[in-house]
């Protein structure tokens, strides 16, 4: 119980897998925009709530890092060394994910909800699998920040906060997916689960 009231200990090798793992999806989430600069939105189909759920993840991500933390694991010690990886993993699986989708999305990817003219139904590379990648991909990187931070406080407070704005912007996009597709859309609903394969 004292784990969720405060903070748990923390060590310096999950800090600097975080900060590292942070700099490369910052690094990635511009290395894609960068690519698409210049690309016309002629004939594209905005969705009006994305905003909303952006800032309700943001909101979410936010509660998770606040708050003090407790530096006490020895920097070489099997706990410290042992939570440094799992916040690589979460992270990397963050950045892989984002990466993955972002390449077979090409030109459809945004960062609010949108289908342009031109706009294919994504259904190969990590969309095969699951519909959202890149959302379960920013929910690994929420775990790696409670993790790194010893937060499970701020994950108790921020991961419903991120679940209703990420519900948001999903519901946008399915919805104008559904609108420009139809049945095509339907039935890779129905045989592609959003977030996690055959499961959810």
């Amino acid at each position: 119980m004292s784990a969720i009231i405060a903070p748990t200990a923390v060590g310096v090798p999950a800090l600097v897998a975080l900060l590292i793992g942070l700099l490369a999806f910052v690094a990635a989430v511009g290395f894609v925009r960068a690519r698409r600069m210049g690309r016309g939105e002629a004939g594209a189909q905005i969705g009006s709530r994305s905003g909303r759920g952006i800032w309700l993840q943001g909101l979410g991500f936010f509660l998770v890092a606040f708050g003090p933390m407790r530096l006490t694991l020895q920097a070489m010690s099997a706990a410290a060394l042992g939570q440094a990886v799992v916040v690589a993993l979460l992270v990397g699986t963050c950045i892989g994910l984002f990466l993955s989708a972002t390449t077979a999305m090409g030109s459809n990817w945004s960062f609010a909800a949108r289908t342009r003219r031109d706009h294919d139904l994504v259904t190969w590379g990590p969309f095969a699998t699951i519909r959202h990648p890149i959302y379960t991909g920013l929910f690994a990187m929420l775990l790696a920040i409670a993790v790194a931070f010893g937060h499970w406080r701020g994950l108790i407070l921020g991961l419903p906060l991120f679940a209703w704005g990420t519900w948001i912007r999903v519901a946008e996009e399915e919805a104008l997916l559904h609108a420009r597709f139809g049945r095509q859309y339907e039935a890779y609903a129905a045989r592609v689960k959003r977030f996690l394969p055959g499961i959810f």
